[in-house]
């Protein structure tokens, strides 16, 4: 072989040594995983911040069931409810049974009571029952009054401090919430309901149409003006708390104890038992001798002589007896 052929199967042998030599080094050089292109390359020098958020973002990938990952792709938490925008609409009333010292100014005294707590009183009333032991007939009372809720318990807290003691005491509370709203969504399809019929009549041509419209309208406005009249109910009933009072004597709350014999107050039942029964006989007469007696007359006198005038004339004239013959 020549010398130049030895160096050319020289140069080749390099080449492909060359050639393969350079081939794995490409290989290597081309990255097995795609670069994640969602995240620029890091810098230099990286702050605190960008490694934690970097960090965070790469446990979010590799871990999707728990932690930061957990809330980003969970789904989206449902909106709270809405609040219901009425409050709650409770009727307060109290029932009170007072035994006090008098009735009558303890009557005065809660009047006055109910107007300082800008309440007013809604009835009252006074009766006799009973007597005491002197023989005076006994005053009772009955009260009834509203004032503010929010001032309720102030008013029982006078109540109680101006009684001789408190016989019986009950506190209610009604929760109307759910009718009232039932109330105002009917108020509110009824009040859609006219405003559609209004429109609906103004467009009516034939007379029928708008008569039959009108009836429509008319029940409709019935039916709100009840409903607005019973919200109207459940809330001055919750603004203004009802309290019922019983008013007793405090003598009549006095066990029952024998009283001493008295002689001259029997004496003096005794005379008033006479005069009243002088007094009904005196009233019986009376009535005879103004009322019954004139009837008498005045009936009874046509009625006597006709029966008299028929009696005569259907007496029966008596037989003669025949003479004897001789």
């Amino acid at each position: 072989m020549s010398r130049s052929k030895l160096l050319l199967s020289a140069a080749l042998a390099t080449a492909l040594f060359l050639s393969a030599c350079a081939a794995p080094q490409s290989v290597m050089q081309q990255p097995l995983v795609e670069e994640d292109k969602s995240w620029p390359a890091e810098p230099e020098m990286l702050t605190l911040s960008d490694v934690a958020a970097r960090e965070s973002y790469d446990g979010a990938v590799a871990n999707t069931g728990s932690g930061v990952a957990g809330e980003l792709y969970s789904e989206p938490a449902a909106a709270p409810a809405p609040q219901d925008s009425v409050g709650r609409l409770v009727i307060k009333n109290a029932t009170l049974n007072l035994v006090v010292r008098d009735p009558q100014a303890s009557i005065e005294a809660i009047t006055a009571l109910a107007e300082r707590l800008d309440g007013y009183v809604v009835s009252s009333q006074t009766y006799k029952q009973g007597y005491d032991a002197e023989g005076a007939a006994m005053l009772y009372g009955a009260i009834s009054l509203r004032v503010p809720a929010e001032r309720l318990n102030e008013a029982l807290a006078e109540l109680r401090a101006g009684a001789v003691r408190v016989d019986n005491e009950s506190l209610s509370g009604d929760d109307v919430t759910s009718q009232y709203t039932d109330l105002q969504s009917q108020l509110r399809n009824l009040e859609a309901a006219e405003a559609q019929l209004t429109e609906i009549m103004e467009e009516a041509k034939r007379t029928e149409d708008v008569l039959n419209v009108y009836n429509q309208l008319v029940g409709i406005r019935g039916q709100i003006e009840q409903i607005k009249g019973q919200l109207k109910y459940y809330e001055e009933s919750a603004a203004l708390s009802l309290i019922t009072l019983t008013l007793t004597p405090d003598l009549a709350s006095q066990p029952i104890e024998p009283a001493a014999w008295a002689p001259q107050g029997v004496a003096k039942q005794a005379v008033e038992a006479l005069v009243n029964t002088l007094q009904s006989l005196g009233t019986a007469a009376i009535w005879f001798g103004v009322y019954t007696l004139p009837l008498l007359l005045l009936f009874g006198l046509p009625i006597v002589a006709i029966l008299f005038i028929v009696r005569r004339f259907t007496r029966r004239p008596r037989a003669v007896a025949p003479a004897p013959k001789q």
